[in-house]
């Protein structure tokens, strides 16, 4: 069972809530704890070796935390959820072999693609694959569809598995903080097009990634994780796209890890990790 608290910090939370899992006799196998003290905010993650009635002990933990806590308990940590694609394929191979093995900590229902370029390894690993074209339709129309393909599944998270498409703040706000999405860290210097290409003709010698939840500021949600590998003159446009594509796989991979375990914890526009 994982337990996950967020509230206003104060003097004993943690004596507070360690007494009530020793009632309850829940023993408790790892436990984080973090203080945000410029936003006088506390944050929690526990993971217990026996569950019990959640309910009943999440009634327990709010009686005994600051106004307004949030408090989840999971005791089926199993997320459901939902990818979405164009044509990159090297994000969306990992997740659906790692779907496959069941090493995600998750379980993909289903992938949409706004092209079909991705519908055969798809069909590979049995997965049911919707295409739903964006062309010659008007967003609204594009994103509805979308919409009532995901009402279908009720996916605990979407993962935007290098989907080039912008999501308008009225779907997004229907899954907040639960739309995950991968992409270089070139930005802001290198947007549009052919980001690889511009920064090998700037000389750039470092490549990243970034993870983050989707807001309504276009790739500036809560970031998850991020990393950066070292390039040099040597390499060509060819070997930076196929290092960024090894990066971007492995950062978003270590990016859904983290929420799955429920490791993430968001406070207005910055992330608390418990890696």
């Amino acid at each position: 069972m994982i337990i996950v608290i967020q509230c206003t910090d104060q003097v004993g939370l943690v004596a507070s809530i360690t007494k009530i899992m020793a009632r309850e006799q829940l023993n408790i196998v790892s436990m984080r704890e973090h203080v945000d003290q410029a936003q006088n905010r506390f944050f929690m993650r526990l993971e217990v070796s026996h569950g019990g009635d959640a309910e009943l002990l999440e009634k327990k933990l709010r009686d005994i935390l600051p106004a307004n806590p949030i408090v989840h308990i999971n005791p089926l940590p199993q997320k459901r959820v939902l990818v979405m694609v164009t044509k990159e394929y090297h994000c969306l191979a990992d997740i659906l072999i790692r779907n496959y093995y069941g090493t995600l900590g998750a379980t993909v229902m289903a992938v949409i693609g706004n092209h079909t370029v991705l519908e055969d390894i798809c069909k590979r690993f049995d997965m049911p694959f919707y295409a739903v074209s964006h062309e010659n339709i008007s967003k609204p129309e594009f994103e509805e569809k979308i919409s009532t393909i995901i009402d279908q599944y009720d996916p605990d998270y979407i993962v935007l598995a290098k989907f080039m498409r912008i999501l308008s703040p009225a779907l997004v706000e229907k899954f907040p903080m639960r739309i995950i999405n991968i992409h270089h860290s070139f930005l802001p210097a290198f947007i549009g097009a052919n980001p690889y290409k511009k920064a090998f003709e700037r000389g750039v010698k470092l490549i990243g990634a970034t993870a983050h939840l989707v807001s309504n500021e276009l790739d500036e949600g809560p970031i998850i994780a991020q990393q950066i590998i070292s390039v040099n003159h040597s390499y060509t446009v060819a070997d930076m796209v196929k290092a960024g594509k090894e990066i971007e796989t492995a950062v978003l991979a270590t990016a859904l890890k983290l929420v799955f375990e429920d490791r993430v914890f968001v406070f207005k526009n910055k992330t608390v990790v418990f890696d």
